[in-house]
């Protein structure tokens, strides 16, 4: 399930890239147009602009801004960024890989096989989509 602060970054980042002729937007205004506390949306903003996705502006006509096209922003690297792990279990996520306490071996290990299955299409979908994806359906 994505969390509140994934849900939040989306609706800010679908609210720039509509808004990308304006240039740079105030937090405030962002924050006011989807119903989001400013100080929830500053670290949310801060997280993306320090992975690169966002740039900010100081001073007058500052903002924040997209850094990329919303092709080039893939769901999976919001998810990931934000949320951690995509994989349901420790034991099979890629980038966040635990062995499972409970688990002998992870050869013959049922759940492990079906949960493999499960994050290869997930990923396979959210690599595959971005933030444009999501902007042609608002």
């Amino acid at each position: 399930m994505l969390s509140k602060k994934t849900q939040y970054a989306f609706h800010a980042l679908i609210y720039l890239a509509e808004n990308v002729d304006k240039g740079p937007i105030l937090i405030s205004e962002i924050a006011a147009e989807k119903s989001i506390s400013i100080k929830f949306l500053e670290n949310i903003l801060l997280e993306l602009k320090n992975a690169g996705i966002l740039g900010s502006k100081k001073g007058k006509g500052g903002g924040y801004y997209l850094m990329r096209t919303p092709k080039e922003i893939p769901l999976a690297r919001i998810i990931r960024l934000l949320d951690g792990p995509i994989a349901l279990l420790p034991c099979v996520s890629l980038n966040y890989y635990e062995r499972c306490e409970n688990c002998k071996d992870e050869a013959i290990c049922g759940l492990h096989e079906v949960m493999s299955k499960v994050r290869d299409a997930t990923l396979k979908l959210l690599e595959n989509k971005s933030l444009k994806d999501i902007l042609t359906r608002d």
